[in-house]
């Protein structure tokens, strides 16, 4: 049974807590939607899911129904307090009162090789974390974020968007993204100002260039993203590399794919 609008309510302000607005607290409160994302992530029996900002455990709920084995994360004591007791009779849910940004991931994660992680992230927070899994956490195989639609926009993108840029070619080196779904301010407790996206994000094999040699070769470019990358690489890439490559130099930042930026950065790596 996961949460209405009223529950939400009443688990708030029976303990005299209200959503925080330092943690970007927006409670969904709405169960067609939880068991949406619960459905979107494709969370089977046996799964192992990690849920970041678990909240008042609308979402969790909505995993735990699947079958799967949820390791809850919320890092508000007040809230990790209520969670537990919300989940105290359902099965193989385990809460955990922690930073998602600060976590100990392999003693989190333990022995299980494959993980699914689901999560409503905040603003703040949305970027560096998926990143940093992305970076550090190969366990985690597989993720759908609920983001604001702006920073979903900007890790699914493609070359050629508005939103393509640096953060889009890091999730692209890891994995496979697209976004599954938008979610309408309506839904959440209280209500935001933004509309949210649902990003699906599946691990794959890197391209075989080092991450040492290909993101600051991008971050780099796209400090400037509006110049050629003539200009915005000076210094840092010869002309006769771009021919190597067989990028132009006369291209923008957005312009260029995965590819186009893999062998750019082995040219001038060598």
């Amino acid at each position: 049974m996961t949460h209405s609008r009223p529950t939400v309510r009443e688990l708030l302000t029976s303990r005299g807590l209200a959503p925080r607005r330092d943690l970007g607290q927006n409670f969904v409160a709405d169960p067609n939607t939880v068991r949406r994302i619960a459905h979107l992530a494709r969370v089977r029996p046996g799964d192992s899911v990690v849920e970041i900002g678990a909240g008042l455990g609308s979402l969790t709920l909505a995993l735990a129904e699947t079958g799967a084995r949820v390791t809850a994360v919320e890092v508000d004591r007040g809230l990790a307090a209520v969670l537990r007791e919300v989940v105290a009779a359902v099965p193989d849910v385990t809460v955990v009162e922690a930073d998602a940004m600060t976590l100990d991931w392999d003693a989190l994660l333990g022995d299980a090789s494959s993980w699914v992680l689901v999560a409503n992230l905040p603003y703040n927070v949305a970027t560096p974390l998926v990143t940093d899994l992305l970076d550090h956490v190969p366990a985690i195989e597989r993720m759908l974020v609920m983001v604001q639609r702006e920073v979903g926009e900007r890790l699914a993108a493609g070359p050629g968007s508005s939103a393509y840029g640096a953060v889009s070619v890091k999730v692209a080196y890891w994995a496979a993204a697209r976004t599954v779904g938008l979610v309408p301010a309506a839904v959440f407790m209280p209500k935001p100002n933004v509309e949210s996206a649902l990003v699906e994000i599946v691990r794959r094999d890197p391209p075989d260039v080092s991450p040492d040699a290909l993101f600051p070769l991008v971050r780099t470019a796209f400090g400037q993203r509006r110049k050629m990358l003539r200009r915005s690489l000076a210094g840092v890439v010869e002309s006769s590399a771009f021919d190597a490559a067989g990028v132009p130099e006369t291209a923008r930042p957005e312009d260029l794919s995965l590819g186009e930026w893999v062998r750019l950065a082995k040219v001038v790596n060598g």
